[in-house]
């Protein structure tokens, strides 16, 4: 696993603190980024929250999952979440040390008690003591949160300042991204009433040592969930039931419980996701396929990433961005001029640069932008990076059919049948395309956009060499300006 360490300093550690008023709940932010660009310790938020013991609760369990390994339990890192303000809201997210957990604490603008947002993503330190100091709240006397550093205007550079060593694998940033591919295709599927919900959620098998107890299925029946041994029609998978410990934060104060997942697919075991609603606010905890399986290695998004036209088609969206809470692809097609497909696309390459994340409940996606590398886990994603290899060496002949790939010792077949292709390979023959591409399918794609990018600019340059020269126009928009800058002449880039 690669790993790199960033270095992320606070200005004093994240505390709650008695005052006159009630309790003061500060959260202290390291670098992120906002509308104004980069900043070393952004503000988010101050005021009131409308339910404090959820609020606490739900910041625990996102914590909780943070500092969680589901599978392979040896080790034990703690990263700090990720805040995000989009405006009228808060989202705090994180990932499981394994990437086969995904949580997210979404305060809704009901939950702030009208209080005014900022926008920006930055980490936020949730530190043992503080922890500890939450998990004792009792009662609901006024909770006050701030999000970012206090007094900033007077807080000289000799100040105190916590820094944190954090290790952060590739895997962990490349799961936000294969998450939210996943749970793009889900559906709601169940909704129990809160005292179903506990109930239900109490009932599930623990985790036994570092054992799993493998995936199960359950299907609605009246105002539950009823487990059943095998994935009859209207069946949700839940891998690895011990994975939603996290929930038991919170049950005192749900309100009802939402699943959400695919189809039942045959006996494969699926992702799903688990929304408790609290007052004015959702917890989410998405879980992989397989407790073994984290969502860093699905490859949902290789295909997005393999292609130039997404990538050009991502920076155009991205200027588009606003840090809005709700993005709508036919507006962002609308004012592109991408189809509502080229659209998505960009929008699953920006998430997986960290940019862009998927709200299951709203079904819409959001902005953010997470504070690392947004190329890092392009770079690092290890069937990319081959399939890139193959392409450059000349391994791929697309000759006939089906094409072949020349791998080590080995050629491999590649077909294509209703645009999807299969390979020969053993990972293939494994998973049969349930976690994207293989190296060598995904090589044979690229190849062949390329060759077809290659033939197209063949067959425009011979179209120029026939029309009178000096004309000054550009194919396409008359003006010699590309569709980015036209964005941006009309005041796209916010």
């Amino acid at each position: 696993m690669t790993r790199s360490l960033q270095a992320i300093a606070y200005h004093r550690p994240s505390a709650l603190e008695s005052s006159q008023g009630g309790r003061l709940l500060g959260l202290e932010t390291s670098g992120g980024l906002t509308p104004r660009g980069a900043e070393a310790h952004p503000h988010f938020f101050s005021g009131f929250l409308a339910s404090p013991q959820s609020a606490a609760r739900g910041l625990l369990a996102v914590a909780d999952v943070a500092g969680a390994r589901y599978f392979d339990r040896s080790l034990r890192p703690v990263l700090d979440p990720v805040v995000t303000g989009n405006g009228d809201r808060l989202r705090f997210e994180s990932f499981s040390g394994c990437c086969g957990v995904y949580a997210r604490l979404d305060v809704l603008p009901e939950g702030l008690d009208s209080a005014e947002t900022g926008h920006g993503t930055t980490n936020v330190d949730v530190n043992n003591p503080l922890r500890e100091a939450l998990s004792r709240m009792t009662g609901d006397d006024p909770l006050h949160l701030r999000v970012g550093p206090q007094e900033l205007a007077v807080t000289t550079l000799d100040g105190a300042v916590v820094e944190k060593k954090v290790p952060l694998p590739d895997r962990w940033l490349r799961g936000f991204a294969e998450a939210q591919v996943a749970t793009v295709g889900f559906d709601l599927r169940a909704e129990l009433p809160a005292a179903e919900a506990v109930r239900f959620l109490r009932a599930l098998p623990r985790a036994s040592g570092n054992a799993s107890r493998g995936a199960m299925w359950v299907v609605p029946a009246g105002k539950t969930l009823r487990p059943t041994t095998r994935p009859v029609a209207g069946a949700v998978c839940l891998p690895g039931p011990e994975r939603l410990a996290a929930l038991q934060r919170v049950l005192r104060q749900a309100t009802a419980l939402r699943v959400y997942g695919p189809a039942a697919d045959g006996a494969a075991t699926t992702a799903s996701a688990w929304e408790v609603v609290l007052p004015g606010m959702r917890l989410t905890l998405t879980l992989s396929p397989e407790v073994s399986r984290g969502f860093s290695g699905e490859g949902g998004v290789l295909e997005a990433l393999a292609t130039e036209e997404a990538a050009a088609d991502a920076e155009l969206v991205s200027v588009l961005l606003a840090w809005e809470p709700r993005i709508d692809p036919a507006d962002l097609a609308a004012q592109s001029g991408l189809t509502v497909e080229r659209v998505r696309a960009a929008l699953t390459r920006l998430g997986t640069a960290g940019r862009v994340g998927y709200d299951i409940a709203e079904a819409a996606y959001f902005h953010r932008e997470l504070p690392y590398d947004s190329d890092r886990a392009e770079r690092h994603n290890p069937r990319l990076v081959a399939a890139r290899t193959l392409v450059s060496s000349g391994a791929v002949e697309l000759t006939g059919e089906p094409a072949s790939v020349v791998s080590g010792e080995r050629r491999y077949r590649v077909r294509e049948e209703d645009g999807v292709l299969s390979c020969t390979c053993p990972w293939w023959v494994g998973f049969q395309g349930r976690r994207g591409p293989c190296k060598h399918a995904l090589a044979v794609r690229m190849a062949r956009r390329r060759a077809t990018a290659g033939a197209a600019a063949d067959s425009a340059n011979t179209t120029r060499t026939g029309t009178t020269a000096g004309t000054g126009t550009t194919a396409g928009t008359g003006t010699g300006e590309s569709a980015l800058t036209a964005v941006r002449r009309a005041g796209g880039a916010r």
